[in-house]
This record gives C-alpha cells, structure tokens and sequence, in this order.
C-alpha cells in the first residue's frame, strides 16, 4: 500500500514539504523508528480513544505512553478508553489498522498533540501502510490539523519507576 490517497492529496493541496520512505513492515512505533533510523522522540505515533465527547487521535513521539489521566483532563472527558479495532476500522477505512497518520482532520477525527512533539523540528508518521512513513515540519502538521496541544505523553522509563514504587508501596 502507498501513501494514503487523502494524505497525499492535502500535503499536496497544501503545499507542504515531505519526504516519503519505505521501510521493512513494522507494527510498533519502536519497531518503525528502528527500520527509519530516527530517534522515538521524532516519531509520532497516534492512538486513537473514545470517550463520551467523541473519538480523538491522541498524537505523541513513540518513545511515550499515555497518561490516561492528563488526557482524559486535556479533552474535558469524563470517561475514556482505547478504541476497538472496529471502530479504528469504521472511522480510517482507507488505511491499515494500526497504521493512521497523525492527520485526524482527514478523518473528521479532532486531534491532541503531546507538547513533547513541538521539540522536533521533523517528524516521522505513518502514512497509511506498515511500510510506508512520511517526514515532514512538525510546524507544518500543526498548521494543517490544528490539534490541542497539551502534556499528556509520560516517557516509558518513567511509567516503569513509577509502576515499581506503586508496587512496593502495595
């Protein structure tokens, strides 16, 4: 699979500066950044979570886990999960499960960026396939999607310390 049609169609409608690569298939963001030879804080993965204000597409660099409590904060939810398979399904059909790009506008998805990911001046996303990402300005995602900006992602080594006082402390 390529890019996807609508991705390639707003970058190019607008103008924006990318670069494209293919890369042997990877299912985790490690595993991408890995293949690309880029740094997890550059990668942007995207998660997508219900909530009872709607679906959002959570975008944070790969080298973080969610902090459910900050995002259910950030979006003003009262509840909120993990989507189902189905309804990443339902809501990016042109796309693989598990490979959207962090352009929820596409999908008239509202989006929320971790503020980690303002540090990279490029970053890397899927476009739509396990093999394929694109690189592009974080500036200029931020210019086509308009997504919330706010601290939401908690780096991975600081989830393990904190799962561990959590478990002596029980």
């Amino acid at each position: 699979m390529a890019i996807s049609a609508r991705l390639r169609g707003l970058l190019s409608k607008n103008r924006i500066r990318y670069t494209s690569h293919k890369h042997p298939t990877a299912y985790t963001a490690q595993e991408i950044a890995a293949a690309q030879h880029v740094s997890g804080k550059q990668l942007a993965k995207c998660v997508l979570v219900n909530t009872d204000k709607g679906f959002f597409l959570a975008v944070l660099p790969a080298v973080a886990l969610i902090d459910f409590a900050k995002l259910k904060a950030l979006v003003r939810a009262k509840q909120l999960k993990l989507a189902s398979e189905s309804d990443i399904k339902r809501l990016f059909p042109d796309v693989e499960v598990g490979a959207m790009s962090v352009f929820g506008n596409l999908y008239n998805v509202p989006t929320v960026a971790d503020k980690a990911l303002a540090a990279a001046e490029q970053i890397v996303c899927n476009a739509g396939s396990h093999t394929k990402t694109i690189t592009l300005r974080y500036r200029d995602f931020e210019k086509l999607v308009k997504p919330k900006v706010g601290l939401f992602g908690l780096p991975v080594g600081k989830a393990a310390k904190g799962k561990k006082a959590k478990s002596k402390k029980a």
